[in-house]
């Protein structure tokens, strides 16, 4: 994108459609005995359920998870044959809005087993078993007294699926003990479709693949196997444009409070870009704590100072003065500064970084 395009925005979010659609074949491969979906809850990892779904949908995904139901109405809206299923459940008195829009939720206590038992009027539902996470789903008492009272023959139960925990972890040895415990849940549920596997799940060898997938944020990118290269391709690349430069002197704070001081000389540039814009205030670098990096001109550049709001002060002492003028463009997130390094130097996680991905941006999409 030249400069003159787009100039009234400072930031600019690519999307790469292609990427995406690749990423999941990749792993739509890594399981071919079974059916890969996609997660596209917030907003798709923010990369916009409107532009992500048909995409997704052209590479041959037909099943969606999302958090909501208002997701679910925007994935309908774009996917009108595709099976959605909500994973946060039931809501109390919800179940005519899911009649609606033929969406599925993802039942995970006894109260919502049993008024979709009445409301839901026959329709499709899945099953959610907690085998370690202890967060949402039936616990082992729950489901023994489900399968007691036979609560689960009023349901249609199309999908039994569990949550990992730690997969991203290969030797943590809770992986083991929830496909053990899922493996005996599923022989409960012999006529349903079983769903184990997130994005690292494709990944684990212990874990095998049942009938249905359900990877989220290796589709956007993010990197399944921390601590090995990563098999997926970069999806998003975030630029934003130099402000304006400054060269300080030694020992000059800057930013707010002055938490970072200048070593030496230093020649500063100022980024159309803050954590209003969803880039972390936890990247900021301080004199006590390294923090976020961007490149400018090839050259990786750390941030000076606090993020603030709408800004970012890079030190680009060391980036040719050509390309750090007025106006050019600073990588944040693209060009080989991938996605999980990003995320480490704002203290977070890449899951954060996507899904905080603000709307002052100007969006475009490649591909499809």
């Amino acid at each position: 994108m030249s400069q003159a395009s787009g100039s009234e925005f400072g930031a600019h979010l690519a999307i790469d459609l292609d990427a995406l659609a690749e990423n999941w074949r990749r792993l739509a491969r890594r399981v071919p005995i079974a059916e890969c979906g996609a997660v596209v809850k917030a907003n798709a990892y923010g990369c916009g359920i409107e532009e992500v779904v048909p995409a997704l949908g052209r590479a041959g995904c037909r099943t969606f998870f999302v958090a909501h139901l208002s997701e679910a109405r925007r994935v309908r809206k774009v996917a009108p044959s595709a099976t959605i299923y909500v994973l946060n459940g039931l809501l109390p008195g919800s179940a005519s809005a899911y009649h609606a829009i033929g969406a599925r939720p993802v039942l995970g206590a006894p109260e919502e087993i049993a008024e979709w038992a009445l409301e839901g009027r026959g329709r499709g539902c899945a099953l959610h078993v907690d085998t370690g996470m202890n967060r949402l789903g039936l616990g082992s008492s729950d489901l023994q007294r489900m399968i007691d009272g036979a609560a689960h023959e009023r349901l249609d139960i199309r999908l039994v699926m569990t949550h990992f925990s730690a997969a991203e972890v290969p030797d943590d040895p809770a992986n083991l003990r929830q496909v053990t415990r899922f493996a005996n849940v599923a022989d409960v549920f012999p006529e349903a479709g079983k769903s184990l596997l997130n994005s690292s799940g494709h990944f684990l060898d212990i874990a095998p693949p049942y009938d249905l997938t359900r990877p989220g944020y290796a589709l956007y990118g993010g990197n399944p196997v921390p601590g090995q290269p990563n098999p997926m391709q970069p999806v998003v690349r975030l630029t934003a444009r130099i402000l304006q430069t400054r060269v300080v002197a030694d020992g000059e704070g800057v930013g707010y409070n002055s938490r970072w001081h200048a070593r030496g000389s230093r020649k500063l540039a100022t980024i159309c870009l803050g954590y209003a814009d969803g880039y972390p205030r936890n990247a900021s670098y301080t004199d006590a704590l390294p923090g976020g990096h961007a490149l400018v001109g090839g050259v990786l550049c750390p941030f000076a100072g606090t993020v603030s709001m709408d800004l970012i002060v890079l030190d680009v002492s060391d980036v040719p003065a050509a390309d750090s003028v007025r106006g050019a463009e600073v990588v944040l997130i693209g060009d080989g500064l991938d996605l999980d390094t990003v995320a480490a130097g704002a203290k977070t996680v890449g899951y954060e970084m996507l899904t905080s991905l603000g709307r002052r941006y100007q969006r475009s999409y490649s591909g499809q």
